[in-house]
């Protein structure tokens, strides 16, 4: 029983712990974000655009296969409900509301987190324990300036971007169902589709990821950066990342969909 009290002791005081850490990253994040421009010390040009590339355009594959895979799915599984009650038409809609509301901004960000959150911890996290930034603080370098920034700042660009391509690449895969299975015609597809698909469908969408964007970078970046233990604690701490990122994604889902929906009561 003792050692059961002591467990949930020492969970509790770990759990506090990485709160502060975290409150501490995000601040001096705000901090080099907002004063760093006017000191001559916001993040460069070229560090910001490696990184957009990196979590951006080289994951633009996977999230298509994702999307595509997903939108065709959804479209035979509810084309199988819908035709009972003679509503096939509306596999239009339902395909489109579906990606731009919830599941482009979900899959698209536990996707990006499987590859860019991991990469984001591995990396830090290996130049942490080869003590690199450390050496950086010896020469005055400010590693949350240097190395954090410009990759919360382009996950946080890169993702919404990433989630408007998978939203059209869902309904695109919704639309070879549609036209080539169901036989429904293109323009009343098409016509379904932007009849119910409002604008609140996807700047919901939207807002979700790049609150995602910003789990993933900082959780990547606050588990890179507190690193310790070689190259095991390299992989102990990636894992750490990607299972938290994922975790906090479906809760912080939850909360954002409770929100939207209490708020149209």
């Amino acid at each position: 029983m003792r050692d059961f009290i002591a467990g949930i002791g020492n969970l509790a005081l770990n759990l506090k712990r990485q709160i502060v850490e975290i409150t501490t990253l995000l601040a001096e994040v705000v901090y080099w974000l907002v004063i760093g421009p006017f000191k001559g010390k916001f993040v460069s040009r070229d560090s910001l655009f490696e990184q957009m590339m990196f979590s951006g355009v080289r994951s633009i594959l996977i999230v298509f296969f994702v999307a595509l895979f997903t939108g065709i799915v959804l479209a035979m599984q509810s084309a199988y409900q819908l035709q009972q009650l003679g509503a096939t038409m509306y596999v239009a809609s339902l395909v489109a509301v579906s990606m731009a509301r919830e599941l482009s901004p979900v899959l698209t960000a536990l996707v990006v987190a499987g590859r860019v959150g991991a990469a984001i911890t591995a990396e830090l996290g290996s130049m942490k324990v080869t003590e690199q930034i450390e050496a950086m603080q010896t020469l005055a370098i400010n590693p949350i300036r240097y190395l954090v920034l410009p990759r919360i700042l382009a996950l946080m660009i890169m993702l919404p971007c990433l989630t408007i391509f998978a939203d059209l690449t869902g309904m695109f895969g919704g639309w070879l169902i549609g036209v080539f299975n169901l036989k429904l015609s293109s323009g009343m597809y098409i016509d379904k589709t932007l009849q119910f698909l409002e604008i609140k469908d996807i700047y919901t969408g939207l807002f979700k990821s790049f609150v995602f964007a910003g789990i993933i970078s900082v959780i990547g970046s606050h588990m890179g950066l507190t690193t310790k233990g070689g190259a095991e604690g390299v992989g102990n701490s990636t894992t750490s990342s990607v299972v938290t990122s994922f975790i906090l994604i479906i809760l912080a889902d939850c909360v954002i969909t409770g929100i939207f929906y209490f708020s149209n009561m």
